[in-house]
């Protein structure tokens, strides 16, 4: 797809047939040093969160994306030659270092452009806002695959910054205050009161 300025978008792939993209800490932690690399200078990272076969990012598009780039033949847009980096990028190492070789991710990211569904809601129901439940929804994938029985046990997403835990430079929380109603005060509460199926599958 292409990527619209001021627009907010829910990014995420998973490992081809589901299979582990990050084995340790040590994939982990690559995987966000090439996303911070690439992407802190295209978009803003609102939310994320690393899962063991999966990933999620919710960015917020502006100007930087309307810049076009050859890639081949064709022409894209910034976020979409940063995922395109981003995934070669991460699969080369992962693959060097576990001596296997081929694709590690599915061909086609997933992008939800959330401004849409909040702008033309005439055939959803349930939903107040869907920046705000994508926002928690994120947070709340390892409690939901129960890794962890407490968020505050997973390192690898957005949910330590926001509760005040950990000072992280991925996310801007002022975008986080403005579209998805954060609280520092309501954080904690909110992010344990799961997101009804019927909601999640709109943002995907």
């Amino acid at each position: 797809m292409k990527f619209i300025s001021n627009n907010i978008y829910h990014i995420y792939n998973q490992g081809n047939n589901r299979q582990k993209v990050f084995f340790d800490d040590r994939d982990y932690l690559i995987f966000l040093a090439i996303y911070k690399k690439i992407f802190l200078a295209i978009a803003d990272t609102i939310a994320w969160c690393l899962m063991p076969n999966h990933f999620h990012f919710m960015i917020y598009t502006d100007e930087r994306c309307n810049k076009e780039i050859k890639q081949g033949g064709i022409v894209i847009d910034p976020i979409t030659n940063g995922i395109r980096k981003l995934l070669s990028g991460y699969a080369r190492i992962f693959n060097n270092n576990n001596g296997r070789s081929g694709s590690l991710f599915r061909q086609k990211t997933k992008a939800k452009c959330l401004s849409d569904i909040k702008a033309n809601p005439s055939n959803i129901s349930c939903v107040q806002d869907y920046y705000v439940n994508c926002f928690y929804y994120i947070h709340q994938n390892p409690l939901r695959a129960k890794l962890v029985t407490r968020l505050e046990d997973w390192n690898f997403s957005s949910f330590k910054d926001y509760a005040g835990f950990r000072n992280g430079s991925i996310c801007k929380k002022e975008l986080a205050k403005m579209y998805c109603l954060y609280s520092p005060d309501t954080f904690l509460k909110q992010s344990y009161e799961l997101i009804p199926e019927e909601i999640i599958k709109y943002l995907k």
